[in-house]
């Protein structure tokens, strides 16, 4: 049988904080661009090339993976307890790809150029050129996917192999996005061959981290929730998530061990990460939110300290990798500095936003806490 979500109250405030974003950011980014054009961007290929817009996009597409991950446990291995939040995870990680692509479109600048640039000049061993093949055939599988079950078909074998080709995609896709900063050998911050398993754990946590967070925000309270969503939502949901996080901080704590024991030239840039308060910031968000979810207390704070304790860790890996110069020499004694523009946050504000309004419109339009029916 379906479900409706019965808070209207946090869905319609979500709406409209989505709605002011996307105005003010829009507004500034679009001024700023077309009056300063790609200088409005503090980046340059003499320092840092991918600035802020392309950490949005890092989080973005990966959460849209995680997503995927957490609505597959129902939909593609079964487990009928996750149905309460799986068509809701399915509309999600549509949204938060698109996000993570606006972000990325207007830090390109001619993004449409891609439409015959890709095709007709494909660079086949290119993990860059996989990872934009793989995703945009997510946004195509995951679409049809969203449309089967909005229209009841939750459970034939046509819905269920589109669901598990568009597991196998976003995986393959999060993988390639790992592959192309993992296969980098000249940035030594993010090359190894680990860095795309790395990006499908972290992927999980955030993904996990988005439905418990709207689950709450859909209804309003858990006295609010029908049973099955609240029986998830205090039992298997913060188990699993609490487990996935706490191996996550272990490898994020080893990772950062081995940045600043090793002495190969190019991971001293850990040395400026740990320094930096942000990083403190990130461990006390992610650990804390850990604790709560170990106590099945504040379940939504929880979820707001992993998003932004994970974004926090994104922008390190992808700024932190960009920090040493490429032929460092006796003209150049130290780190690069690197601060985002205005344009640049407004981009991330947009991103933000586009996700917020995504999701309240899906809660109205689309019934988003339905479930089989029996």
């Amino acid at each position: 049988m379906a479900t409706q979500a019965q808070g209207s109250g946090p869905v319609s405030a979500v709406l409209m904080a989505g709605l002011a974003g996307l105005v003010i950011s829009l507004a500034i980014a679009f001024m700023n661009l077309l009056s300063g054009g790609h200088s409005a961007f503090n980046t340059g290929s003499d320092g840092v090339s991918w600035g802020l817009p392309v950490v949005n996009y890092v989080f973005f597409a990966l959460t849209s993976t995680g997503l995927t991950l957490v609505s597959s446990l129902a939909m593609t291995f079964g487990n009928k307890g996750w149905y309460p939040i799986a068509k809701r995870c399915v509309w999600l990680s549509l949204v938060t790809l698109v996000a993570g692509f606006a972000s990325l479109a207007l830090e390109l600048g001619h993004p449409f150029r891609m439409l015959w640039a890709i095709p007709l000049n494909a660079q086949l061993v290119s993990p860059l050129n996989w990872m934009g093949i793989f995703y945009a055939v997510f946004l195509v599988l995951g679409i049809l996917k969203f449309m089967r079950i909005h229209n009841g078909d939750w459970n034939s074998s046509t819905s269920k192999q589109i669901g598990v080709a568009a597991l196998v995609t976003e995986l393959l896709a999060g993988g390639m996005l790992g592959m192309a900063f993992g296969a980098m050998a000249m940035r030594p911050m993010w090359y190894g061959n680990l860095v795309p398993l790395y990006f499908i754990l972290t992927a999980a946590c955030t993904g996990a981290a988005f439905a418990m967070l709207v689950t709450y925000l859909s209804y309003g309270s858990e006295e609010a929730m029908p049973g099955q969503v609240r029986s998830l939502m205090q039992g298997a949901l913060p188990t699993a998530f609490a487990g996935l996080l706490g191996i996550t901080i272990l490898v994020i704590g080893y990772r950062t061990v081995i940045g600043l024991w090793s002495n190969a030239d190019g991971l001293q840039v850990w040395d400026t990460i740990v320094a930096s308060p942000w990083f403190w910031i990130e461990a006390a968000l992610l650990i804390g939110a850990f604790w709560l979810l170990l106590q099945r207390r504040a379940l939504a704070l929880a979820s707001v300290m992993v998003i932004g304790g994970f974004f926090i860790d994104r922008y390190e890996f992808v700024i932190g990798g960009q920090l040493l110069p490429l032929f460092k020499g006796s003209w150049v004694p130290d780190l690069i500095a690197y601060t985002p523009s205005t344009t640049e946050w407004m981009l991330t504000l947009m991103a933000f936003s586009i996700v917020l309004v995504g999701w309240a419109l899906g809660e109205r339009m689309f019934n988003l806490g339905a479930v089989p029916r029996d």
